[in-house]
C-alpha cells in the first residue's frame, strides 16, 4: 500500500509498505481521507519531541472497515479516537486519561493514518454519526481539541470570549462557543484571509496589524476585559498582551502548543487574580460530542480548504508550511 512517511527532518515521500496484518483486538480500516495536523508540521520540522523516523504520518482520519470488527460490518464508515492511555498511572485512576502519565497517539508514537489502510484498536474505532461525509468527518478530532479546551475551563453562556488564532483549533474553538451559547466571541489574526472565513462565519474579527487589541477588546467588553481567552496562535505576540485583555478573575486557556518558550508578564496575573490554564487533547465524552457537532454545525466544514491526492504529499505540507491561504489539508487515499 502507499502510505506518506516521515524519513528525518524536513522529509516525507509517498512510499510503498506493507498492508498492516490483522491481529487481535484490531481492525483494518480502509483509509479515505487523512487530515494534516499541527502536531504533524512540529514532527515534519523534526521538532516533535517523541516521534522517530521513519513513521507513518497521521491522526485525524476516516475510512471504511475492512475486517476484524466484532459488530461493525465491511464498508461501516468510521474515524477513531486516536489516543491511548495505560490506565494504571494516577490520572488515569482518577479520570484524567487524556492526561496520562504514558499517554500515546496514534501518527505519533505509532504508525498513523496517513496511508491507503490503518490497523486500528477496536475500542478506538469509531462509527461516523450518519449524515456525516467521510470528508467532514476528519474535523471531529481537532473538534473534540476545541470542545475539550471548553468544557474543562467550564465556559457558561453569556461570558465574553476571545480567540488568538484563526487556524483550524482556532476556528473550531469559536464555532463550538457559540454552539455552546456563546453569543460574543471575537477572533484575532493577522491572516486576511482567515479573518475572512471567521467574520463570513458572523464573529467580531480583529486584525492584530491594522488595530490596537487590546484597545478594541475593552471597548468591547466595556473597559473590563474578556471573561475567557482562548490562545489557539501560540505565539509571543500574542503572550505579550493575554494579561492585558482578560478580564479581573478572568480566565486565559492555553490551547496552542508553543514550539519557543514564551514570557508573560506574571505580576500582572498578581494584579488581576486571573487563571491561567492548559489544555491538551480530549476525553472520550468530548470525542463523541465532537462526532454530534459536526453532524449538526454546518460551518465547521467550510474549514477544509484544500483536497489533495496523496501523491501531493509534499504540497499539502508546503501549503501549512509557508504563507498561504490554507486552513485544513486532507489528502484522499
Amino acid at each position: 500500500m502507499k502510505a506518506i512517511v516521515y524519513e528525518r527532518a524536513n522529509t516525507i515521500a509517498l512510499k510503498e509498505v506493507k498492508i498492516p496484518e490483522l491481529k487481535d483486538g484490531y481492525a483494518l480500516v480502509k483509509v479515505v481521507y487523512a487530515g494534516i495536523c499541527g502536531g504533524d508540521l512540529n514532527i515534519y520540522y523534526g521538532t516533535h519531541p517523541r516521534a522517530k523516523a521513519p513513521l507513518i504520518l497521521g491522526h485525524e482520519f476516516t475510512g471504511t472497515i475492512v475486517k476484524g470488527h466484532p459488530t461493525l460490518k465491511e464498508g461501516t464508515p468510521v474515524t477513531v479516537n486516536p489516543i491511548f492511555s495505560c490506565g494504571t498511572c494516577e490520572p488515569c485512576l482518577t479520570g484524567n486519561s487524556h492526561v496520562c502519565e504514558t499517554l500515546k497517539i496514534i501518527g505519533i508514537d505509532v504508525d498513523g493514518v496517513m496511508a491507503e489502510y490503518a490497523l486500528i484498536a477496536i475500542e478506538k474505532i469509531i462509527p461516523l454519526p450518519k449524515d456525516v461525509s467521510l470528508k467532514d468527518g476528519v474535523l471531529i478530532e481537532p473538534v473534540a481539541v476545541a470542545v475539550h479546551a471548553i468544557r474543562e475551563t467550564q465556559y457558561n453562556p453569556g461570558d465574553t470570549c476571545v480567540v488568538f488564532g484563526s487556524g483550524t483549533i482556532g476556528l473550531c474553538t469559536a464555532i463550538a462557543l457559540r454552539a455552546f451559547g456563546a453569543t460574543q466571541v471575537v477572533v484575532v489574526e493577522t491572516n486576511n484571509y482567515r479573518l475572512n472565513i471567521a467574520k463570513e462565519m458572523g464573529f467580531k474579527t480583529l486584525n492584530a496589524k491594522e488595530v490596537d487589541v487590546i484597545h478594541e477588546i475593552k471597548k468591547i467588553t466595556k473597559g473590563s476585559g474578556a471573561d475567557f481567552v482562548y490562545d489557539c496562535a501560540g505565539h509571543q505576540s500574542v503572550a505579550d498582551i493575554l494579561p492585558d485583555v482578560v478580564k479581573i478573575k478572568g480566565s486565559i486557556v492555553i490551547v496552542a502548543g508553543y514550539k519557543k518558550a514564551p514570557t508573560l508578564d506574571l505580576i500582572k496575573g498578581m494584579f488581576k487574580e486571573f487563571n491561567i490554564l492548559f489544555v491538551r487533547v480530549y476525553r472520550d465524552k468530548e470525542f463523541q460530542l465532537a462526532a454530534d457537532l459536526v453532524k449538526t454545525t454546518p460551518d465547521f466544514a467550510k474549514l477544509i480548504t484544500h483536497t489533495l491526492e496523496k501523491e501531493e504529499a509534499q504540497v499539502g505540507f508546503d501549503l501549512l508550511l509557508t504563507a498561504t491561504d490554507a486552513l485544513k489539508v486532507v489528502y484522499k487515499f
